[in-house]
């Protein structure tokens, strides 16, 4: 039973509170959790202005981190929203230059007293899609998001930043012990990775990323599973050819359709918009005019909206492959070069959270994994145009996806990107 997306992403610090029993929810028994007894605020005053800044800051940190991790070549799957969701977390304790580092680099325009607010209300418009809507293995529409924090047991961290967790992001912390048993809690921390992604994420942190000397790791785990809105009907599906970066073939599934849908072209690329069922979120397919690498070291954050902004309803004869992804970063490298290295050194400040600038970032670990196939809600529909003799129907727009392209995933309202992803080789396993 294949299954949608879910990527999550952990923030591996080099990061106490008196405890309290387990939030039964994370079904981690072991475990206590240190929080603030605030509650999270579930109709934060942020006004349409400043959620619009937030998803078009982190539409333009995930086009910038795009160029980075695209020079590993091959397929690329990640979730922008799951790394800015952590690192705005983190970025809640980051003082001086390293907070002003940090929000050059991740697109936080909206500064510490804004931006929290903003993604707290962004993080409870997502929970409310789907209502009703269907999933793609039969279930349930499913677009589930969750944090957490894992500190040492020992460690003193400030009332004020575990407020700040608790207001925003409904976050408590759970009381590890790092120091004498750093490989039951990396275990710990993966087995509740896996819980949050119904075991799509498995092992996230690897052996060895987690040490004696661990304070702090901050965890976001996103899992999306969802139907088309209209289906591809699997005796449609064929083998065919698709073309590799150089040039060569590969044989893949190519799911056809023809239909009503979102499209356009600028800026060197045509655009498919597939809805999912409920009508808000869709993914937005993008095929190169050309080749695919020069298009994407041309692509910008204003080039990307502008193609999105573009699209209009057509009727569209589309080609589209089946495929997996899956991919597994250590992005301290990529953030580094975008401009965060401080706060990976030990000149970092992140004395908002514990009240001295002890801790750095160790590293961060980002790992998703997406699936298309045909599958999708049965749906039916009926609809009556009626025309004056002599009116023909334009042909419909021919879109073929048999060569490399790029994709995202959106909530339509919001604008928020949730996934990207690129693939040049359509595989299935």
């Amino acid at each position: 039973m294949s299954r949608y997306l879910l990527p999550a992403l952990i923030v591996a610090f080099a990061l106490g509170g008196c405890g309290e029993p387990s939030d039964p929810n994370d079904n981690l028994p072991d475990t206590e959790i240190a929080k603030s007894d605030k509650q999270r605020i579930t109709s934060p005053a942020v006004s349409p202005e400043d959620l619009a800044q937030l998803t078009r800051d982190n539409a333009a940190f995930a086009v910038e981190l795009f160029q980075k991790l695209r020079a590993k070549g091959g397929n690329v799957f990640y979730s922008p929203h799951s790394i800015s969701t952590a690192l705005a977390m983190t970025y809640g304790g980051a003082r001086t230059t390293t907070e002003a580092a940090m929000a050059k680099v991740l697109h936080y325009a909206l500064g510490q007293g804004a931006l929290h607010p903003a993604f707290n209300a962004l993080d409870l418009e997502l929970a409310s899609r789907g209502q009703g809507a269907a999933g793609k293995d039969g279930g349930k529409f499913r677009l589930n998001i969750a944090n957490a924090l894992w500190g040492q047991r020992d460690y003193s961290f400030l009332p004020s930043f575990l407020d700040l967790l608790a207001l925003n992001y409904g976050a408590g912390m759970h009381l590890m012990n790092f120091k004498d048993q750093p490989e039951p809690s990396r275990l710990t921390i993966n087995d509740w990775v896996a819980q949050k992604t119904e075991d799509r994420i498995k092992d996230l942190i690897p052996q060895g990323e987690i040490d004696s000397e661990t304070k702090l790791v901050l965890t976001n785990a996103v899992y999306f599973n969802a139907a088309w809105m209209h289906a591809f009907e699997k005796s449609a599906t064929e083998r065919g050819e698709f073309t590799r970066l150089d040039g060569s073939k590969l044989t893949a599934e190519l799911m056809n359709k023809t239909g009503r849908y979102g499209y356009a072209s600028a800026g060197g690329w045509e655009a498919v918009e597939l809805p999912y069922d409920g009508g808000e979120l869709s993914m937005v397919v993008m095929l190169p005019a050309a080749g695919l690498e020069q298009a994407e070291a041309a692509l910008t954050p204003e080039s990307l909206q502008k193609l999105i902004g573009a699209i209009d309803t057509e009727e569209v004869a589309l080609t589209l492959p089946k495929f997996k992804v899956e991919s597994t970063f250590k992005l301290k490298e990529a953030l580094a070069q975008l401009g965060m290295g401080e706060a990976f050194s030990g000149a970092a400040d992140f004395s908002g959270i514990d009240g001295r600038k002890y801790l750095v970032i160790g590293q961060v670990m980002h790992k998703a994994f997406i699936a298309i196939d045909e599958a999708g809600t049965e749906a039916a529909a009926a609809t009556a145009v009626i025309m004056p003799p002599g009116a023909m129907p334009d042909p419909p727009r021919v879109v073929r996806v048999d060569r490399p392209f790029l994709f995202v995933i959106r909530d339509i309202a919001t604008g928020a990107i949730l996934f990207v992803g690129r693939v040049v080789e359509p595989k299935l396993s």
